[in-house]
């Protein structure tokens, strides 16, 4: 999946996932989307482990990539996150986020994100929903 448009447009503006460090990655498989973010003390919580919140947002971001790249001239909105973490991950190590889109239709996507830290093991299993819909108009000031 070729996301090098949409990580242009990312790196223009502030947002979650510069805020936590997630750098996404094109893929040579069309229903694909990969991301990475190395645990720091922007994506950690006070013991030193990578928060589960901000896995799932790692989740949700590299999802919605994902679903920009397969519908260009709209937008994508999660509708729904759910996870299940397995594995702690120390501050240091860096995770890699995998979404395979599992469907695609005209207004939902669905997706699966296996999240693995540098060894390869997994961390997280999320599911993710997103709602594909025309951009809004921006209001008259």
């Amino acid at each position: 999946m070729d996301i090098e448009q949409i990580k242009k447009m990312l790196s223009k503006q502030d947002g979650l996932s510069k805020t936590l460090g997630m750098e996404f990655i094109s893929t040579p498989d069309p229903d694909t989307c990969k991301a990475r973010m190395r645990v720091d003390g922007r994506n950690r919580q006070p013991f030193g482990f990578l928060s589960g919140g901000a896995s799932l947002a790692l989740a949700e971001n590299v999802a919605g990539v994902g679903s920009l790249a397969l519908c260009p001239g709209k937008i994508s909105v999660g509708i729904n996150v759910s996870g299940s973490h397995v594995k702690a991950v120390l501050e240091g190590d860096c995770v890699e986020a995998t979404a395979r889109l599992l469907h695609k239709g005209r207004t939902l996507h669905q997706w699966q994100v296996s999240i693995c830290n540098s060894e390869g093991e997994l961390i997280s299993s999320v599911s993710v929903t997103n709602y594909i819909m025309t951009k809004p108009k921006e209001k008259q000031q």
